[in-house]
């Protein structure tokens, strides 16, 4: 049984890489492909000027963004290989509370570092949260099940559990076309009073509200955020009309109120 514990954790130490992002950036990503696809989050490659990624072997390339996901936090890195270690995928719907998950990730400057937990909860579909430790530079790995198929894409630590994002999300990316969904233009995380907001993506409906780095969204239309996926919902229902959001900003328990204009056409990156 470890020979063959041992084994999983190697194909899957050959099918993640390190990525290299501007000059200080970086973290982990999968290769999903054998001609040069390669998964990570988007926060990896959020700021890079230039991706470099090298694999289990040393092998280096010069890494281009094939398209990026911000509200999904995922990234399609592309490069010019071919017969490169692909992770086999799994299927996050099956996996189930209690059940090991073992993540591989280059934390801390560690290559290859592997880690072992079991699945803590499953929220809506749109996070994986697992009891295992994980460190900076785990970003962009994969988590994967006992087989050793990918379920998961590793994002944050969050009051002590791991998120990783599920590979249902990633075929969804991966196979969705370049079309506009009249997205927000925010990244966000969830704490227990609602979706702090990481970032504000210029020229976005959220930078055209006013809406800043910091600031807690609690809600939408006066229904509370228990999820990730409850703004997701209320996006989508506005179809390119106003969302109305509640708000918090600083050290204020007052709740404010702001209009988004959504827009017809996506902020997307280049």
């Amino acid at each position: 049984m470890r020979e063959g514990f041992g084994e999983v954790v190697e194909k899957l130490r050959r099918s993640t890489v390190q990525v290299r992002a501007g000059r200080n950036g970086g973290g982990s990503g999968v290769v999903w492909a054998p001609h040069g696809h390669i998964v990570t989050n988007a926060h990896v490659v959020e700021e890079a000027g230039a991706v470099e990624v090298e694999l289990w072997d040393g092998g280096r390339f010069a890494a281009r963004i094939g398209k990026r996901d911000r509200r999904r936090d995922l990234a399609l890195l592309e490069v010019e290989a071919s017969g490169l270690p692909a992770a086999a995928s799994g299927d996050s719907n099956a996996l189930r509370v209690g059940e090991l998950v073992i993540a591989v990730g280059n934390p801390m400057g560690f290559i290859g570092a592997a880690s072992i937990g079991v699945v803590h909860r499953v929220e809506d579909r749109s996070w994986l949260v697992s009891r295992l430790r994980l460190a900076p530079g785990n970003s962009g790995g994969p988590l994967a099940n006992a087989s050793g198929e990918v379920v998961g894409i590793n994002t944050m630590i969050a009051g002590g559990l791991a998120f990783a994002v599920p590979s249902r999300s990633v075929a969804q990316f991966l196979n969705a076309q370049d079309q506009a969904d009249g997205g927000l233009g925010v990244v966000v995380r969830p704490i227990p009073a609602g979706l702090i907001v990481l970032e504000v993506i210029p020229r976005s409906p959220a930078d055209r509200a006013s809406l800043l780095q910091g600031d807690i969204l609690v809600g939408a239309f006066g229904k509370r955020f228990q999820s990730i996926q409850d703004l997701g919902s209320a996006i989508h229902l506005t179809r390119g009309g106003v969302l109305e959001l509640q708000f918090r900003r600083g050290a204020s328990a007052n709740i404010r109120t702001v209009v988004a204009q959504m827009a017809p056409v996506a902020v997307r990156a280049a």
